[in-house]
């Protein structure tokens, strides 16, 4: 590639990701009326993970240097793939809905500032916290309405204990992007992802067999689902997370999830009709604003201490 076309490359994989990561509700909602969530999720690594070798067949690409780059990437795997996308299908798989999900998950950035400067020593400046708080309340403006208490309560329709499943998603999802920018860094990205999909799938088969049925509906539903659910976003939109983490500040590449809510909201508008109003239209205005304020290359110092690679 020219060098041209490698800066236009580099602009435009924030955008891509935020577009491939805002449709994994889809292949949720497709897959999960015929697999449990663990058991879904289990095949779906196994399925990953065959994409993964025929790739390595090729490209043969370097492993990991030592047994505790491996395990580093291990956890990382359990964190950004296991405790994160298990909690996300869990939750929904308990009746909650995608919108507030997401809204819960949609907290990261602010979750991953707050942890980069309290354990990593990360130099945040003003300017970012701004930025990270405008990106809160754009979320909350979006899902506004789907979130507001009816007469019944904001619980209706699902147990409590399903905005724990939520929770711990969100927890997983900023403690792993943190996790992989220290200790990952220097990792092939082909391998280093085989890794961590590996950890994933033992725990997410060792939890389907001993808490589910594991039984599947083989429908041309559940195939469109995980083929989705693999090529696009295990293989396309982990892809250029790692990527974006390698080269990106961990409150910068955090900031993009701001943006998957409002893409989502205007991909419900434009596939199922669902009307977005004034205040969500506003919410995304500022959305946008606050993700910029955090993506300019000066709103962020230096951290405080280089990042480790082992």
């Amino acid at each position: 590639m020219t060098l041209a076309s490698d800066s236009i490359w580099l602009r435009l994989m924030p955008v891509t990701f935020v577009l491939l990561w805002s449709t994994g509700f889809i292949g949720a909602k497709f897959g999960l009326p015929y697999a449990e969530p663990f058991t879904l999720l289990f095949y779906r690594m196994l399925l990953t993970l065959t994409c993964l070798a025929v790739l390595m067949a090729f490209l043969k690409p370097s492993w990991p240097a030592s047994l505790r780059q491996a395990l580093h990437l291990g956890v990382t795997g359990l964190l950004v793939h296991g405790v994160y996308l298990g909690g996300v299908f869990s939750a929904i798989e308990a009746g909650m809905p995608a919108g507030l999900t997401a809204l819960v998950v949609g907290l990261q950035p602010l979750l991953t500032g707050v942890l980069a400067v309290l354990v990593f020593r990360e130099q945040i400046g003003a300017r970012v916290w701004l930025g990270l708080l405008m990106g809160l309340a754009g979320v909350v403006m979006v899902l506004g309405e789907k979130v507001a208490p009816d007469s019944a309560g904001l619980f209706d329709g699902f147990p409590l204990w399903a905005v724990f499943f939520a929770l711990g998603s969100l927890v997983g999802i900023s403690a792993g992007t943190l996790y992989q920018k220290r200790y990952c860094g220097n990792t092939d990205l082909i391998t280093g992802a085989f890794v961590q999909y590996c950890a994933a799938a033992m725990a997410f088969g060792l939890l389907a067999v001993t808490l589910e049925t594991m039984e599947v509906q083989w429908t041309p539903q559940l195939f469109f689902a995980l083929g989705w659910l693999v090529l696009v976003l295990s293989l396309g939109a982990i892809g250029l997370l790692l990527a974006l983490i390698r080269r990106g500040a961990s409150a910068q590449v955090a900031s993009l999830f701001y943006l998957v809510t409002p893409v989502t909201a205007l991909e419900a508008w434009l596939l199922f009709d669902e009307q977005l109003g004034w205040l969500a239209l506003f919410g995304t205005a500022i959305t946008v604003a606050g993700v910029y304020l955090v993506m300019t290359p000066r709103a962020l110092p230096r951290a405080a201490s280089p990042a480790k690679t082992e």
